[in-house]
């Protein structure tokens, strides 16, 4: 039995609120962050059969691909909601935390945290969680964690036209600030990284030769803005083709890591 205990409300969230199974498969900047996670981690990755551990894998929407690429996949998550969704993945599943994992130490050639660091809000619990994976990673094993941008609500909230709202406005002026979201309204409580801090905690954690990727690019808000106030599928169009486009051109300026909404950290043991 595992010592830390999950929010409630992280559990309700992802429960009850939001079908996770879709953020990544439907809006044109969800599939967008899917497409790029995709080739940024396939850049990466060992051959396959090599073995997988998918922590906070959620409903196994990257357990999916990766199973079907040949890769041995064991997926980790605290909602009993998403390992059932995740049945049909191609992998096996465990109901555990980021911060205390059952496997053996140096045990998977990949450990992949795409989700368990912005929920930790705390530092002292995202540095518990990356310790566990360079546990259970193998020596020049490939580890990729995932933060959400410092800046995202910035431009998410601009695109949904949400920023004429006083209340909004201050508390987006909190998250830029301190990166810090109290859970209050419209997400579960979590901590925004700037690219800066997500570099530092991979290597406070041990990890060499990190590094950070903007994932959807500069572009993304645009997508989102255009598809929310025309109410069309944008996934097909030029426009994803040209903001799928502008994310791979942004690669080499890390100025531009601010404007994506997620950030990857690719680091080795």
């Amino acid at each position: 039995m595992t010592a830390h205990q999950v929010p409630t409300g992280i559990i309700e969230f992802y429960t009850s609120t939001i079908n996770e199974a879709d953020r990544l498969n439907v809006p044109a900047d969800g599939v967008l962050e899917m497409v790029r996670t995709q080739e940024l981690l396939r850049r990466h990755l060992p051959p396959a059969p090599a073995s997988v551990l998918d922590v906070g894998g959620g409903p196994g929407t990257h357990a999916r691909w990766l199973s079907d690429d040949g890769y041995r996949v064991h997926l980790v998550d605290p909602v009993q909601r998403h390992l059932t969704e995740a049945g049909d993945c191609g992998c096996t599943v465990e109901l555990g935390d980021a911060r205390e994992l059952s496997a053996p130490d140096d045990s998977y050639d990949v450990v992949l945290l795409l989700g368990p660091l912005y929920h930790l809000v705390e530092a002292a619990d995202r540095m518990t969680a990356l310790a566990e994976a360079r546990r259970v990673v193998r020596p020049g094993g490939l580890v990729a964690a995932a933060g959400i941008s410092r800046y995202a609500s910035l431009f998410e909230h601009t695109a949904l036209a949400h920023l004429d709202s006083a209340s909004l406005q201050q508390g987006i002026a909190k998250i830029l600030a301190t990166g810090s979201h109290d859970g209050k309204k419209g997400f579960t409580e979590a901590h925004f990284h700037t690219g800066a801090e997500l570099e530092a905690e991979m290597s406070e954690a041990g990890f060499t030769g990190t590094r950070v990727y903007g994932i959807e690019g500069p572009t993304w808000a645009l997508l989102k803005a255009t598809e929310r106030h025309t109410r069309e599928s944008l996934t097909q169009s030029r426009m994803f083709a040209s903001a799928l486009a502008a994310a791979r051109m942004a690669e080499p300026y890390p100025d531009l890591l601010a404007a994506s909404s997620h950030l990857l950290a690719v680091g080795r043991n």
